[in-house]
């Protein structure tokens, strides 16, 4: 009775991770679909979101962290370089490399995109749960956070 009561259990945590995965990919596109993210690559973005987190950096050391050759990262930079949304400047520990930085167009652009969003989720929560719903998506937040904080 206990491993078929097991089998139970592991056959439902099984089907509720993948309806999880799949409800988070569709949120996730909803989101991305409310901010003009242009048209970028995910390695543009993933470069940007790494220079917002990390600071300005090296090329290298972005090639680095995303384990692309130098070589592949150069039209990345370039294509960010082209759009205005990251510049460079002489590092004052070595003048022979160049640090990376978000522009302020950049960071306003990624400050609109995450307003953007904000305000979409937030009115769709009001719009389309009750509060004794919303309540219940707080309680959930809070256990799905007990699975990735670590």
């Amino acid at each position: 009775m206990t491993a078929s009561l097991d089998h139970q259990r592991a056959l439902r945590a099984s089907t509720l991770a993948q309806d999880l995965r799949a409800l988070f990919g569709k949120l996730k596109r909803r989101l991305r679909d409310q901010a003009d993210a242009g048209d970028f690559s995910p390695s543009q973005v993933s470069v940007l979101l790494r220079l917002e987190q990390d600071g300005p950096t090296t090329a290298s050391a972005l090639a680095r962290a995303e384990g692309m050759r130098p070589q592949s990262m150069a039209p990345v930079l370039a294509a960010l370089e082209g759009a205005g949304l990251i510049s460079g400047t002489r590092d004052p520990d070595d003048g022979r490399q160049t640090l990376l930085s978000l522009t302020q167009a950049c960071r306003k652009w990624i400050e609109d995109g995450r307003a953007a969003r904000q305000d979409w989720l937030t009115r769709a929560l009001q719009a389309r749960l009750s509060p004794q719903e919303q309540e219940e998506v707080t309680r959930a937040v809070e256990l799905l956070r007990r699975l990735v904080d670590e």
